[in-house]
């Protein structure tokens, strides 16, 4: 049966759901299929347009701070820096309402800034916070899901991979994203928190106080506690934030200066060695080249659907529904936040939103706006079933009798306050574009 180009556009979009499903690598699914279907419709043309991409990305200077956030996040969880970090803040919290998992917050929040990789997030609070909010006697269901959505908090909290991500496929400033995602961040954790004291003093049982003696410490224990742990950290995420917003170095170059900084921080704490810098190197070096190879293969595999048509397809069916700009932001939020089930965040940037991109314009859309908007639907991609890696994460590292069932019962509340959020920000964008238009013009 002969199909139209359009038509093969779209069955390549279903062959790559369905090959995703059946667990292929997704970058190189993108790839032979972009090559494949562009080879049967394009011929040899096909294979320079593969290589153009690939240098494209290659030669990408927004890709190059990716590697060196992952280097400064990897270099900082081994330096045990995220314990020393927990008790100062929890010795600082004690008198607050459920001040654990306030601790925890937190922590999540300061240490997600610092690394931007959720799954170390949350792994490591899950084997250091979270059996201590078990021994304190929390309800399991509230701790697990302070764990993960504090552990996701890195995916919209500056210098977020996501942002960069986002900053290369849309190719606007990454600069602007940080700015303009900064204060929705801080304010997504405040409620987090917020909710968290609230539960506790409805029902203190949920979430118990500590012994006398572990609340009642001197202060000047507390304050050397923060000197040691908690300054050292922030001033390190305040010098390279800072630089980027206040635009005294680029992206990549403030990467440079925060992944320097980790290591004089391992240094300091003593805590460096040659076998932990060789597993950072080793883990950075995977975690770029999947990334990588994922941008380029989504490269030639967007180039190929839209030379078939599939992206007008897609465009005049959107056009077709005589949408506002608010009715296309709900069906794209909508769509972004169902894919959040099967897939993971990396796919949905580099793979769907360039379907959606193209729009932008014709709705009088901020790209800057819509990017904090997928980046707050995103947490949801880590916190929502079937898929939800957070709780698989703390799953795997949690203690016997702690249940899947009990952790996906725990986030869902913390489901609720993202969209509730999101919900906010539509409400009020200028809450995400104030920092960037006051820094850099609107």
């Amino acid at each position: 049966m002969f199909l139209s180009d359009p038509a093969l556009g779209i069955l390549m979009l279903v062959l790559f759901l369905i090959f995703l499903m059946l667990g292929f690598p997704i970058a190189f699914t993108l790839m032979a299929l972009g090559v494949g279907f562009g080879y049967f419709t394009q011929g040899d043309s096909i294979f320079n347009l593969f290589v153009q991409r690939t240098y494209s990305v290659m030669a990408n200077d927004v890709l190059i701070s990716i590697p060196l956030f992952l280097f400064m996040g990897y270099v900082i969880e081994r330096a045990n820096i995220l314990d020393r970090l927990f008790r100062s803040i929890q010795l600082a919290a004690g008198w607050i309402p459920g001040s654990l998992a306030v601790a925890t917050l937190i922590t999540c929040a300061l240490f997600a800034t610092a690394t931007g990789i959720v799954g170390a997030v949350v792994t490591l609070m899950g084997l250091l916070a979270f059996p201590a909010m078990l021994r304190a006697g929390y309800d399991t269901k509230l701790a697990s899901g302070v764990v993960c959505a504090g552990g996701c908090l890195g995916i919209l909290i500056p210098p977020s991979v996501m942002l960069i991500l986002y900053g290369a496929t849309a190719g606007v400033s990454v600069v602007k994203l940080y700015a303009a995602a900064f204060f929705p961040g801080i304010a997504l954790a405040g409620m987090y928190i917020a909710y968290v004291i609230i539960r506790a003093m409805i029902n203190p049982s949920l979430a118990p106080k500590l012994p006398a003696e572990e609340r009642n410490i001197p202060a000047l224990t507390i304050i050397w506690a923060l000197l040691t742990s908690f300054v050292p950290l922030v001033a390190l995420i305040v010098t390279v934030l800072g630089c980027i917003i206040l635009g005294l170095a680029t992206p990549s170059e403030a990467a440079a200066i925060g992944a320097f900084g980790a290591v004089l921080l391992a240094l300091a704490y003593r805590t460096f060695s040659f076998t932990k810098l060789k597993d950072s190197v080793f883990l950075t070096a995977r975690a770029s080249a999947m990334v990588c190879w994922l941008f380029v293969g989504s490269a030639v595999f967007s180039a190929v659907f839209a030379l078939l048509g599939g992206q007008r397809l897609v465009e005049e069916f959107i056009m077709s529904l005589d949408l506002g700009p608010i009715g296309f932001l709900l069906l794209t939020q909508a769509i972004i936040f169902v894919l959040g089930w099967p897939l993971e965040w990396t796919e949905i940037i580099v793979i769907f939103l360039p379907i959606f991109l193209p729009l932008l314009d014709h709705f009088g859309i901020d790209p800057i706006f819509f990017g904090v908007l997928v980046a707050l639907n995103l947490q949801t991609s880590f916190l929502s079933p079937p898929v939800a890696m957070a709780p698989f994460y703390l799953k795997g590292v949690a203690p016997k009798g702690v249940t899947i069932e009990q952790i996906f019962s725990g986030v869902m509340p913390f489901i609720y306050i993202v969209v509730f959020a999101m919900v906010l920000l539509y409400m009020f964008p200028g809450f995400a574009l104030w920092l960037p238009n006051y820094l850099y013009g609107g």
